[in-house]
């Protein structure tokens, strides 16, 4: 199904077309470094290191940084799971984000507050009595 430009959404065959507009094809090697480096610029804005990342993703540490440079093509599989961790659109990841319409990059505090929305209950109090003990100190 494509929603494409008569719907005002880019559709999958829109990214493809925009991306071949950048001199990118999904089969490049250029494609495959420019979305590692998106993936490494996500990663340390929001203060992981690729071990960590790594864990969370399930695959080695040495995989990540063979992705991260462009070494190795990165499965599809792994976009929604990164476009989670990260709190950005798989579009975004792709470099469409700005593309297709949509608004820029959320704040780090915004991605930080929706990773905090995903613990449990218990660390979630932890993460807010630090946030109400750094506010109180601030108010002083």
């Amino acid at each position: 199904m494509r929603l494409g430009r008569d719907s005002g959404k880019a559709s999958y065959a829109d990214g493809i077309a925009i991306h071949r507009d950048r001199g990118y094809d999904f089969n490049d090697e250029a494609f495959f470094k420019a979305l590692g480096a998106r993936i490494a610029e996500l990663r340390k804005e929001q203060g992981l290191s690729q071990q960590a990342l790594a864990d969370e993703l399930g695959i080695p540490q040495q995989t990540l940084a063979h992705y991260e440079v462009g070494r190795a093509r990165m499965p599809v599989s792994l976009l929604p799971e990164l476009a989670k961790i990260f709190g950005v659109a798989v579009d975004e990841l792709l470099g469409l984000g700005n593309d297709t319409g949509k608004r820029g990059r959320t704040p780090k505090f915004q991605k930080q507050l929706e990773r905090i929305a995903l613990l449990p209950r218990a660390r979630q109090q932890v993460a807010m009595d630090v946030l109400d003990g750094v506010l109180a100190q601030r108010a002083r």
